[in-house]
């Protein structure tokens, strides 16, 4: 049986998030992170359904601040971020829906337990009645961008740190995912973000397909910027590379982050990481001024989808943004 996983913009059964749970990682932000996670639940619920996993006994927090409209269910977890934990769903040709289980290490072993966090997507899967696919690698969500056509973006940074998978190659690294992920070309970005320390350069922190042979690249430009340079050496790949179907990529620039203090810290809010949902994309901001330009060219990129900007400066204080804390479950056709 042949699996492929979709592209994001297509159709979703719903979309799954997590709770916020380790008071040490947010600190003095922890009930704010609740509030925005919140708000990003319900953003996403005008388009679609969305299932929020709480911890045991966390439930009714959840499910008092998220409001009606949001499904909560308690199962054990170790932390928030849902599209590096739970499952990435693959589609077979009839498209009847599996979930690949990759291992989860907390990215590289940064957060302490993360036993349930590696478990939970197998648990997800059961209580979905979906289908499982184990791979032993391990891989987060937000690792990986593809096309649903065979094409797949990811860094080098990250992929090939050694606290992720030190006993493969890059080549075996390559050849998992084209096995798992039903994909037949992988292109391989030289640089995450320098200052994605959590995550050691995520791909969703620096572009994103939105569409068959369409990117969107997160560039800054003031020359300060530390990924000034190294953008632009991850566009001049894009711009020699071609999709899984021989396409010359059109590569969008999508203006720099912004930079907000939150907690004493400056910390970076990264428009890129938003989440496609049915008919919208919910955006990640800042609530600062001129970040309108940027929702203009991701609206440009989806046309017929409404743009939500969703305030997550304490989900970036966490290490992530919109992106980071989602995961879509393609739909399944009707018989």
């Amino acid at each position: 049986m042949t699996f492929r996983m979709p592209a994001e913009w297509t159709e979703h059964e719903g979309c799954l998030m997590a709770w916020p749970t380790r008071e040490d990682l947010w600190g003095a932000t922890f009930e704010d992170a609740k509030r925005e996670y919140a708000q990003v639940a319900r953003a996403i619920s005008e388009f679609e359904p969305v299932t929020m996993v709480a911890a045991p006994g966390q439930g009714e927090e959840a499910r008092a601040l998220c409001g009606e409209g949001i499904e909560v269910t308690e199962l054990p977890i170790d932390d928030a971020w849902f599209r590096d934990s739970a499952p990435i769903f693959v589609l077979d040709q009839d498209g009847a829906r599996a979930g690949v289980d990759f291992r989860f290490n907390a990215w590289g072993g940064k957060h302490s337990p993360w036993d349930s966090d590696d478990r939970i997507s197998g648990l997800l899967l059961e209580r979905l009645g979906v289908e499982r696919i184990d791979s032993r690698m391990i891989l987060e969500g937000g690792a990986v961008t593809v096309d649903g056509e065979g094409t797949l973006i990811t860094t080098e940074q990250c992929l090939l740190h050694p606290n992720r998978n030190p006993g493969m190659s890059k080549e075996e690294i390559e050849a998992e995912l084209i096995a798992k992920l039903g994909v037949t070309k992988v292109i391989w970005l030289p640089y995450g973000g320098l200052l994605d320390t959590e995550t050691d350069g995520h791909v969703d922190g620096v572009c994103a397909f939105t569409g068959p042979g369409q990117v969107l690249i997160q560039l800054p430009s003031d020359p300060a910027h530390p990924d000034y340079q190294r953008m632009r050496d991850n566009r001049a790949v894009l711009e020699a590379a071609t999709d899984a179907r021989g396409r010359t990529l059109e590569i969008i620039d999508l203006p720099q982050t912004v930079f907000t203090e939150i907690a004493g810290q400056e910390i970076e809010v990264c428009y890129l990481n938003f989440y496609v949902a049915n008919g919208g994309v919910v955006v990640p901001v800042a609530d600062l001024p001129g970040e309108e330009e940027a929702l203009a060219v991701i609206a440009e990129c989806f046309p017929g989808r409404k743009v939500v900007g969703v305030r997550a400066r304490a989900i970036a204080f966490g290490g992530g943004g919109v992106h980071c804390i989602t995961q879509q479950i393609p739909k399944e056709p009707r018989a």
